[in-house]
Order: C-alpha cells, then sequence, then structure tokens
C-alpha cells in the first residue's frame, strides 16, 4: 500500500558552491557520491483549495514534497513529489500534445537524446516491477507500459523509461545517467493546485526501481524544521554528529507475500502510545499485522498526519479527551471529519493566539521513540471557521475510516526530529533536535 500524494511539503534541491567538495563532475549509478547535502523547505497551499462544504473533507494536497533537478540532454527543469511510500519515480510527459496547451509543468522526452523508451521484453519490465501493485503490460508500440495507483483514488498511467536526473548546477552538480522512470501521460493527481506546482513523483521507499535504490545510497536522512521551514536533506553516509546519539529501531521483514502487506515500505514496529507519561493499556498485539499483513507500521514523508487503526485510534482519542477536558472546547459536530479520518476536533477564539498546555503523545517503538508537544497536535482547519471560533483538529486520524489496514507515521509528526533511513543495517534512527539549528550547522540557510 502506497500512500504517496495526501499532502504538500515542498523540498527546494538547491547545491551552494561550498558543497563542491561533496560532489563528483559525473559518476553513475555505481559509484554514488559520498554525500549530498540539500535545503529542505516546506510551502502551503491557500485554504481556497479545500472544500467547504461538505463537513467530511476528503483527502487533500496541501502540502507537497518537491525536489527541483534537471532531467534530460539538453537538461530540461523538473520538480518531483518526494516520497518515501512510493517506489516508481515518474514525470508528466507532453509528448503526445502541444507544451503550450498545457499550463501544468512538464518534461518533454521529444527535446531530450538521452531519453530512452524501455520494451515490454525487457528484464526492467519484466523482473523489477514485481512490487508494482498492477503488474506492468505491453503497450501498441511494444513498450512497458505502468499503472499506479495509490490509497487518495488518485493514478498514474504511462511507459517506463531511462534518462539522465541531474542535481546542482554545470560543473559543481551530479549527475545519474541511465535512471529509470515512468514517463506518464495520462491519470496523476486529482488535485490542480498540486499539479501547477508539480512535474512528477520520486520514489525513495526500498523497491528495485526506487530512486534511493538505483542511484546505490546506503543512507538518507532529513530534518523538517517547525519555525521557519528550513530544514535539511542529506543522501548518503554522514558521519556528523552533533545532533546524535540516534535511538533506532530494526525495520520489519516479511519473506512472503501477503495481500495487505508492503514489503518495500519502511516498516517499523509500533509496541506503545503514551499520553503525557500514560502508557495506554492496548494490547501488543494490536500493533502486529495479522495474516493477512493487515497492521503494519509505515514511516512516510508523502502523508503529512499520523494514521492509527481502530482500537488504538480510539484509546488514544478517549484519553486525549480526557486529558484536555477543562482547557479545550470541544467541536460538537458527528458530521464534521476532517480528512475522513479525523473526528476529535475543537473550537479555539480566533483572537487567540497561543493554545493551551497540550499533554505530550509519544510513539513507542522498539528501542526507539518519537515524541508529539504542543502545536504539533492540533491543526488549524483553514477556512473553517464556527461564529468567533476557529477548528483545530487532532492530527492522528482512524485508519479505518478511510479504508487504509495500517499504521502511518506521517511528516507532520517528523518535524524537529532527525530521521535516519539505514538501508544497509536495516533501520530507521530518530533524534530530537532543532532542524532549523542543523540546517545552519550545515551551512544552510544562514
Amino acid at each position: 500500500m502506497k500512500v504517496p500524494f495526501f499532502f504538500i511539503l515542498n523540498f527546494l534541491f538547491l547545491l551552494d558552491q561550498h558543497l563542491k567538495c561533496f560532489s563528483s563532475s559525473n559518476f553513475t549509478t555505481q559509484t554514488p557520491p559520498p554525500l549530498l547535502i540539500l535545503p529542505l523547505k516546506t510551502q502551503e497551499i491557500s485554504s481556497k483549495s479545500f472544500p467547504k462544504a461538505p463537513n467530511k473533507l476528503p483527502f487533500t494536497h496541501n502540502i507537497t514534497l518537491t525536489v527541483s533537478l534537471s532531467v534530460g540532454t539538453p537538461p530540461q527543469n523538473v520538480t518531483m513529489v518526494l516520497d518515501t511510500g512510493s517506489e516508481l519515480s515518474w514525470l508528466h510527459s507532453n509528448s503526445t500534445r502541444s507544451i503550450s496547451n498545457s499550463t501544468r509543468p512538464v518534461f518533454d522526452p521529444t527535446r531530450s537524446s538521452s531519453y530512452r523508451p524501455i520494451s515490454c521484453s525487457s528484464p526492467t519490465c519484466t523482473t523489477r516491477t514485481q512490487d508494482f501493485s498492477i503488474p506492468a503490460s505491453c503497450d501498441s508500440k511494444n513498450l512497458c507500459h505502468a499503472v499506479l495507483s495509490y490509497a487518495d483514488a488518485t493514478s498514474s498511467e504511462g511507459n517506463l523509461a531511462m534518462d539522465t536526473f541531474a542535481f546542482g548546477g554545470s560543473g559543481s552538480g551530479s549527475n545519474f545517467s541511465d535512471t529509470i522512470f515512468g514517463s506518464m501521460d495520462s491519470g496523476f493527481s486529482s488535485n490542480s493546485d498540486e499539479d501547477e506546482k508539480t512535474t512528477g513523483l520520486m520514489g525513495m521507499n526500498r523497491g528495485s526501481l526506487s530512486f534511493v535504490t538505483q542511484m546505490g545510497f546506503k543512507k538518507f536522512s532529513y530534518c523538517i524544521s517547525s519555525l521557519d521551514f528550513s530544514g535539511v536533506l542529506l543522501l548518503g553516509e554522514s558521519n556528523f554528529t552533533f545532533f546524535l546519539p540516534l535511538n533506532y529501531t530494526p525495520l520489519v521483514e516479511i519473506s512472503l507475500p501477503l495481500p495487505y502487506f508492503d514489503r518495500v515500505a519502511y516498516t517499523i514496529q509500533l509496541e506503545g502510545i503514551k499520553v503525557k507519561d500514560k502508557l495506554l493499556p492496548i494490547p501488543k498485539s494490536v500493533f502486529v499485522p495479522d495474516h493477512t499483513g493487515a497492521g503494519q507500521t509505515m514511516v512516510d514523508s508523502g502523508t503529512q498526519f499520523t494514521f492509527l487503526l481502530g482500537p488504538a485510534y480510539t484509546a488514544l482519542r478517549n484519553e486525549f479527551l480526557n486529558q484536555t477536558m477543562g482547557t479545550l472546547k470541544v467541536f460538537e459536530d458527528q458530521d464534521f471529519v476532517f480528512q475522513g479520518a479525523m473526528d476529535l476536533c475543537y473550537r479555539v477564539p480566533i483572537n487567540q493566539t497561543r493554545l493551551p498546555t497540550l499533554p505530550s503523545v509519544s510513539l513507542v517503538f522498539r528501542g526507539a521513540e518519537i515524541t508529539v508537544s504542543g502545536e504539533r497536535l492540533l491543526y488549524r482547519v483553514p477556512g473553517e471557521i464556527r461564529e468567533k471560533d476557529s477548528i483545530h483538529c487532532f492530527t492522528f486520524g482512524n485508519s479505518e475510516l478511510v479504508a487504509i489496514e495500517a499504521y502511518i507515521i506521517g511528516h507532520h509528526h517528523q518535524q524537529n526530529v532527525w530521521v535516519e533511513y539505514d538501508l544497509e543495517k536495516s533501520r530507521i534512527g530518530f533524534a530530537q533536535v532543532r532542524c532549523d539549528l542543523a540546517s545552519q550547522r550545515f551551512g544552510l540557510f544562514r
């Protein structure tokens, strides 16, 4: 199961001159750079993109995860949604219609001399697409055809191809030739605001065709700031220790294919949930995937909030409601369910500049914890006003309300947490850190 598009987070990949020491002029997927240090930013779409009625809001994309780079020869500038919950990278393609007739940012393969389509008889098409939810097929031109469907009911469709992907400016950047991606000419996201800003999607999970796998990186990490939207993304091995120690939790591996278990996702084992210092009385069996694979816990940068399966969500909701009684005014409207999954919301006076002190929520993993506190616990719903009150919703949702058979840890709850994906040792590390200060230590956003 892949959930690449719920919301918008804006990663801008810009390489400063002082990063030359970390780059080489040209290298293939077999010789990745030792380290790429890249600025990480977020950007929100205006509230007008949200529907006002009915109050049961569908999944929307109010934050998009984008990577700025160039593709092709000569290079074409593109922006791609970076998503650790997806495998195949793809670009909006405009080879069959005039670019001038489309306002969506696109990649034109006819302008690239290094673009090469992949035939359906290629091993890439016949064996390396095994983790796709829908098997690749042959089109009328004997090219490898892919249809990608996602949990938010969106899809993308097109052909697999190869081309050169490049980061940074000419002479100081890093080039990755023969990168496999999807050249998509139909489907796309259901959100026009997102389409206006992005050219495609960059998959970063553990699948054989993901970007991080093709580039040969054994480790990558990021830190998302909640203050001024300045964070940092590292691709490759890092020896920086000023934010350490990291607490590691192992990735969960299941060898046999199961219908509801995504084997190439970043799956870790959730073992408990605490509200303030109180461990909720939830049996550990609730957090363990069942015989169908349903119930895995995934770390996903492509999802904004965190989603829990019914029993765990209900226990957390009840305890948080109990501990905030008397300090927050509950929004009593049974028909209002934010994002279709968040039914615990509060009314906060518009002129109130600060939220009251809230009990922290800790997600307890095997060997590590993520603690969510303060404003990250409540999200002000854009455009929703009741009399003189704004509506703030609890940032944990019920997976079962949106037919997701998994626990998903979204990027909103990864703010000010250093998150390291260690593929070589099959683990994920977490450390609480001020991401804006971490960015400054790397020489970014001075």
